[in-house]
């Protein structure tokens, strides 16, 4: 599906609040772009994950927004943030392993399972990333248990990729984690 900056909101930050979108920044005059395409649209059809593409000649505003310095740009999004990107035509291989790791298991259900902290988890399955991160940041700082103390600190750090690391609840949690922890 072809994106532009009257589509941009609602065709990828509004609908990776339900799934995980990538974006192909790319141009007509690229070489390497036309290359990757095929790449991209068979990792993405393999891994049921939506493909959008974005010309930066017909969408500069996007381009600069989203720092694209470089074509082929390909950058995943989720909760409307990007949390994974490459640059350059990539062989299929990494191709294939830049959609693997996107769509691999949450590490965080696992940790949650761990802790026994399934009030956090039902807490995420609703939405309410806030609320997860306050809730293992408390049990963080109350622990004297070292190893309860890395479990929760790893499912934080997880948690984080999956928010995307631009994304704010992310940077305030970031340095509550760090003050917490030294």
């Amino acid at each position: 599906m072809d994106v532009d900056t009257t589509t941009f909101e609602n065709d990828v930050l509004g609908r990776s609040q339900e799934r995980t979108i990538v974006v192909d920044f790319w141009a007509d005059w690229c070489g390497p772009c036309h290359q990757l395409t095929p790449v991209l649209e068979r990792a993405a059809e393999e891994h049921e994950v939506e493909l959008v593409k974005i010309d930066i000649d017909a969408n500069p505003d996007l381009a600069q927004r989203y720092g694209v310095r470089g074509i082929p740009a390909v950058k995943a999004f989720r909760n409307g943030h990007v949390v994974s990107e490459f640059v350059g035509a990539k062989p299929p291989a990494a191709v294939e392993q830049f959609f693997d790791e996107l769509t691999a298991p949450s590490e965080v259900t696992g940790l949650l399972d761990k802790l026994d902290l399934t009030d956090v988890a039902e807490t995420l399955q609703h939405g309410d990333h806030e609320r997860a991160l306050t809730r293992l940041l408390e049990e963080a700082e109350a622990t004297d248990d070292a190893d309860r103390k890395e479990l929760l600190r790893r499912a934080l750090v997880a948690l984080f990729a999956e928010l995307g690391q631009e994304n704010p609840l992310v940077v305030e949690y970031r340095r509550r984690l760090a003050r917490a922890l030294y």
